[in-house]
Parts: structure tokens; C-alpha cells; sequence
């Protein structure tokens, strides 16, 4: 039989028999639905990891300098109690890496803290506090939507100045215009100068709730009480050179601090690959405990188009007679089963895309998690439901292709 054929009297079955196919395809939508949701926001938390989470926070081309790792570590407590001994960074390290860093290179430091803000026009609120120095605002790409960014000259005398974020400005400053307004952080008044354009969130987290001082302000009392920096960052002029660039710095601070060949170094240095290989963990994770809800519906979903094929075949074996005394073989009695089971499976599949593309899709709306359909996973969900309808046809199938044509034409019909 050709295949056209067998795939129109099967879309036939499915006209004739409605409820009958609605129960046949529902195991492989539940399934088909639940892989398509759960591979759009894993594929869309990657995509939204690296292009958001590795940009925003960590800046292009750029490792950050630092005591100890802040991304993607599952520490013990013999490796946290080893990073409380480390050394803390102070601005004597800041000048020596400065010293041996390319010309090229660019460097800022950020000490960062969650101090309470007051204004005259809101009730007092925690800020995302950063007293930074160097080519921070270059690094970080800030752009401005209204005022400056902070001088040179305001960096070297720690003037009390400010440039905040776009949640803070509306907060603090409803219906004002925030420049030349003061902010006061830990009782101390600073002036505002500048405010950034809206950054919007990281799962579910505002960007938007920065104040940003000059390191030598008060403002980095607040933030780091013990003088040290929260982390010091380089930006190479490319990719390229990074790697150059880290190897350089590493050379020269185990000198600097005195460690001998074979010891460990004492601080570690952090880009976007590193905090990105969290982000590897996490996908692998999700996608191996959100494959398992799919794949045990895909199973169900197998074992009742079996079930519900051979009921089929019992209802339809006079039809198979009557095609057997006409001359059909044995193995057109089986491909036509087989595509017709193929057939259900891979419509029920498709109806399942569509619905786990719409899960997907009312998840990113309703909450911080992203969702990115990924083309590769529509191609194997839809292959996925045609081999599960082969595999759970294939028993009926033989048992309709090895009915004894003088047998089932005594059937009933």
C-alpha cells in the first residue's frame, strides 16, 4: 500500500473515531508538551545567561580580579575556610597590577554594598551601592539617559556625587527631575548627577537599583569598611588578548605575594566563561529532571495507542479479511497499521509542540524565567512522536498482518 494511501485512511480513523483518537494522542501531547517547555527555558536561560547575565554583569572582554570566586562554586567548608584566609585586595594590589597591565587595557575597581538611601520625597530603601574608580562606567557600557558621569577630578578628591540607576530616580525622586538633587546613603548627603537608562532585570532581580560613587568618597566606607575592594576589572581590546592579559596579571601578583611554584594561587580571577560554566550545570540539571516527566508520558502514551491498536484490530478484522481474500499481503496489512499509528503519535506530537511552545511562552510572561524555542527540539519532538507510534504499532501491527483471512472474514462486522 503506498504510503499516501495508509496516511489518509488513518487521518480517516481519526475523523470516524474522535474520542477514540483524542485518548490515542493525549500521552504523546502531555509528553511532546512538557519537553518543548522545558528545552525552551533551559535554551532560553542559556541564551539569556550569556547574553544578558555574562554582558551586563561582567562586561565584554573583561575578568574581575577577586579574593575568592563568586559565581558557580558548590563550596565545602575546608574550601570556604581556605578563602577567608586569603589575602583581601587594597589599593596597594590595585597599583601594582595597574603597573604591569597593557597599555591597551582597561581597568576599574567596585566595592559594593546594600546601604539604606534617604531622600525627602520617599520613605528610606536599600540601594545597590558601587564606590568605584578607574574606566568602570566604559567597562560596564552605562549609558546615560540624562546628566554625566563622574570626573577624573571628583575620583581623586572622592567628591560626594552620585550617578544612579534609572528604579532609584523614580523611587527617591517621583515626578522630579533628579539632577542636582541630594541622596543621602548612611546619613551622608551626596549630590546626583547623572542617571543611567533603564538596565531592567536578571531574573527577576532589578539592575535598576544603583548608586554609583567615587571609590575615595565616603560611600566606599559603607560598602567595604575595611578598605579593601570587592574586585578589580581589566578589559583586553579583544577576545584575543584576554587570556594574554590574565596570564600577565597572574604572574606578576604570585610574585608580588610572594608564592613559591606549586602553591595554589591566593585569589582568582573571573570572567564570563567561568560564570557561565554555573549556567552549563544548571541546563544539564534541568534538562535531565525535566526530561523525565516527558519521557514517562511518552511511555504511557505508547503503551495506550498499543492498547487502543489492537482494540482496533479487533473491531477491524473482518475489514482485514475482506483485504486479505482481495490479495493484500501481510506486510501491506502491517504498514498499514504501522502508519496509522505513526500517524496518531505524530499528529498528537505536533498538537503537543504547539502546546508546549504556549507554556513556554505564558511562563516567560508570568514569571523571571526566560523561554527561547529551540528549531532543533521541534524537528526531535516530532520525531520522537512518529518512532514512539512505530515502536507501540508494531505489535498490533503483526498481529493484524497474521490474522487467518477465512477467519476474520467470519467476523461480524
Amino acid at each position: 500500500m503506498p504510503i499516501l494511501e495508509a496516511i489518509r485512511l488513518a487521518l480517516a480513523q481519526l475523523r470516524v473515531q474522535k474520542l477514540k483518537s483524542f485518548f490515542t494522542l493525549l500521552g504523546v501531547m502531555i509528553g511532546v508538551m512538557f519537553l518543548i517547555a522545558v528545552v525552551s527555558i533551559v535554551e532560553g536561560m542559556g541564551r539569556y545567561m550569556e547574553d544578558d547575565f555574562a554582558g551586563r554583569l561582567l562586561g565584554a572582554n573583561t575578568f574581575t580580579l577577586r579574593r575568592y570566586p563568586w559565581f558557580g562554586n558548590n563550596t565545602t567548608r575546608e574550601e570556604w575556610l581556605e578563602w577567608q584566609r586569603r589575602p583581601r585586595i587594597y589599593a596597594a594590589d590595585v597599583a601594582f597590577v595597574r603597573s604591569v597591565l597593557p597599555s591597551a587595557a582597561r581597568w576599574a575597581i567596585e566595592s559594593q554594598g546594600s546601604p539604606i538611601a534617604t531622600s525627602p520625597y520617599a520613605r528610606p530603601r536599600n540601594v545597590e551601592a558601587h564606590a568605584v574608580d578607574g574606566d568602570y562606567f566604559t567597562i560596564k557600557k552605562y549609558d546615560l539617559s540624562s546628566g554625566r558621569t563622574i570626573a577624573p577630578q571628583e575620583y581623586e578628591l572622592g567628591a560626594p556625587v552620585l550617578v544612579i540607576g534609572d528604579e532609584v530616580a523614580k523611587f527617591f525622586f517621583p515626578n522630579l527631575n533628579p539632577l542636582g538633587r541630594e541622596l543621602r546613603i548612611g546619613g551622608i548627603p551626596y549630590q546626583v548627577i547623572g542617571v543611567i537608562e533603564h538596565q531592567g532585570t536578571l531574573f527577576g532581580q532589578s539592575l535598576d537599583r544603583l548608586a554609583i560613587g567615587p571609590f575615595n568618597s565616603p560611600l566606599h566606607r559603607l560598602t567595604n569598611p575595611r578598605g579593601d575592594v570587592s574586585g578589580l576589572l581589566v578589559q583586553s581590546s579583544s577576545t584575543m588578548m584576554m587570556n594574554d592579559v590574565m596570564e600577565i596579571v597572574r604572574e606578576a601578583l604570585r610574585g608580588h605575594r610572594h608564592l613559591r611554584p606549586g602553591i595554589p594561587d591566593n585569589f582568582v580571577m573571573e570572567t564570563s566563561a567561568s560564570a557561565l560554566a554555573f549556567v552549563e550545570r544548571i541546563k544539564r540539571v534541568m534538562t535531565v529532571v525535566g526530561a523525565a516527566l516527558p519521557a514517562l508520558s511518552l511511555v504511557v502514551g505508547g503503551m495506550v495507542i498499543m492498547n487502543i491498536m489492537l482494540v482496533s484490530v479487533s473491531e477491524r478484522t473482518h475489514e482485514i479479511g475482506i483485504r486479505k481474500s482481495l490479495g493484500a499481503r501481510r506486510r501491506d496489512i502491517l504498514s498499514q497499521f504501522l502508519v496509522e499509528a505513526a500517524t496518531l503519535s505524530t499528529i498528537g506530537a505536533i498538537i503537543g509542540i504547539a502546546l508546549g511552545i504556549s507554556a513556554a511562552k505564558i511562563v516567560a510572561w508570568k514569571t523571571p524565567l526566560p523561554a527561547a524555542v529551540a528549531p532543533w527540539s521541534l524537528v526531535a519532538a516530532t520525531l520522537l512522536g512518529t518512532v514512539v507510534g512505530i515502536l507501540s504499532g508494531v505489535y498490533p501491527a503483526r498481529r493484524a498482518s497474521r490474522l487467518d483471512p477465512i477467519e476474520a472474514l467470519r467476523q461480524e462486522t
